[in-house]
């Protein structure tokens, strides 16, 4: 596997990690303090982390060696 692929692979593992700990955080049963917020921070990255592998994967990876 390429360096490129290991970073397209790379994010796309940090994006499902990332919104599926903000659906964890909107979808527990329990209240804790915070819970919300770090919901709301955590899909905040999830979306960022999308954007920069769109940007990544168009284009600044045609650019780099394969």
């Amino acid at each position: 596997m390429s360096l490129k692929g290991f970073h397209v692979l790379f994010i796309i593992l940090s994006v499902l990690c990332t919104l599926g700990f903000a659906a964890w955080c909107f979808l527990t049963p329990y209240e804790f303090p915070g819970v919300r917020t770090t919901g709301y921070v955590s899909g905040a990255l999830g979306v960022g982390l999308s954007l920069y592998g769109a940007w990544f994967v168009w284009k600044k990876a045609g650019k780099l060696i394969t």
